[in-house]
């Protein structure tokens, strides 16, 4: 009896002992059928939400300079501003009872809109939604990030040829905030999952952290986090943290532009604490338009700089 359960125990051992050789040959394998994240290169629109869209369109083709557009925008969305060959503003009617967030879409750009679709669906990414392509052969999925922001990721067909007019004040778009209450849920979906990496960080306080700033992986735009902020903040004060930015060169030069273009009231220019000259205008809807220089002027609080500015 002794010896036939020896037996036994010598070739369990070597069938528990090729079954693990077998799994760990196996596991290159497995994980090269994990799809590879396509590049994710840039903003190439914000959507914003509008309660009154003639005072809306005003303010965007008026006072920022930018051309309407029906046709040529990622998704067809109307109205529609371009900014550049790439990116867009794009405006929708807020129903009767407006969402508190008027930032209502951000979208990337990605080569793979098909592969990046199959990296977050290997991933359990939640509420992904089909592919659709719009009659500029331009396509496009939506989902939403933890915290329930919406956002998109476009693959746009070929170049398409823009020339900006001379009241235009930016022609790039190149950061975009909202309001995080999780940071580490964000994270591990903006950092860890999509490749996204530290642009910069500070607060009020030079030992504050009141915004994190990410780049995407492939590009020099960015997301903002704007952190600390109240549960119960009204609509103004949302208006203020969800917000985009327009990168410029020479911001004194963009503020005698606005003025020409009839804006007389706006925040700015100063410098502020990530070291950048900047100025704030706000639309209609009080949504908070920022307009900054590239590349800052002096050191900036906090933390240092640790990723490429962009510069035009």
């Amino acid at each position: 009896m002794l010896t036939v359960l020896r037996t036994y125990a010598k070739r369990a051992t070597f069938t528990f002992g090729a079954g693990l050789l077998l799994l760990l040959a196996a596991l290159p394998s497995i994980a090269q059928d994990q799809p590879a994240r396509p590049p994710i290169t840039g903003i190439t629109y914000v959507r914003l939400w509008s309660t009154d869209l003639p005072k809306s369109v005003a303010f965007y083709r008026k006072i920022l300079g930018l051309t309407p557009r029906d046709a040529g925008c990622a998704g067809l969305m109307r109205p529609c501003f371009i900014i550049n060959e790439h990116q867009q503003i794009a405006l929708a009617k807020a129903a009767s009872d407006p969402p508190a967030n008027f930032l209502a879409e951000i979208a990337f750009a990605t080569t793979d809109a098909a592969g990046m679709r199959r990296y977050l669906m290997a991933h359990n990414v939640a509420a992904v939604s089909t592919i659709t392509r719009d009659i500029n052969g331009t396509a496009h999925f939506s989902l939403l990030d933890p915290e329930g922001h919406p956002i998109a990721f476009v693959q746009a067909p070929a170049h398409r040829q823009f020339s900006a007019p001379a009241e235009q004040v930016s022609t790039r778009l190149i950061h975009a905030g909202f309001v995080v209450k999780d940071m580490a849920a964000e994270n591990r979906f903006y950092l860890d999952l999509l490749g996204f990496r530290l642009y910069w960080h500070g607060g009020f306080k030079d030992n504050g952290l009141d915004w994190y700033e990410i780049q995407v992986p492939d590009g020099d735009s960015w997301i903002e986090y704007m952190l600390n902020i109240p549960p119960g903040a009204d609509h103004k004060e949302l208006g203020v943290q969800n917000h985009f930015s327009l990168g410029v060169k020479d911001i004194h030069a963009a503020a005698d532009q606005l003025h020409k273009n009839g804006l007389q009231k706006f925040d700015g220019p100063e410098i502020g604490r990530d070291g950048k000259w900047g100025l704030d205008a706000y639309d209609p809807d009080g949504t908070r338009v920022e307009v900054m220089e590239f590349t800052p002027a002096k050191e900036p609080c906090c933390h240092p700089y640790t990723a490429p500015h962009p510069n035009q």
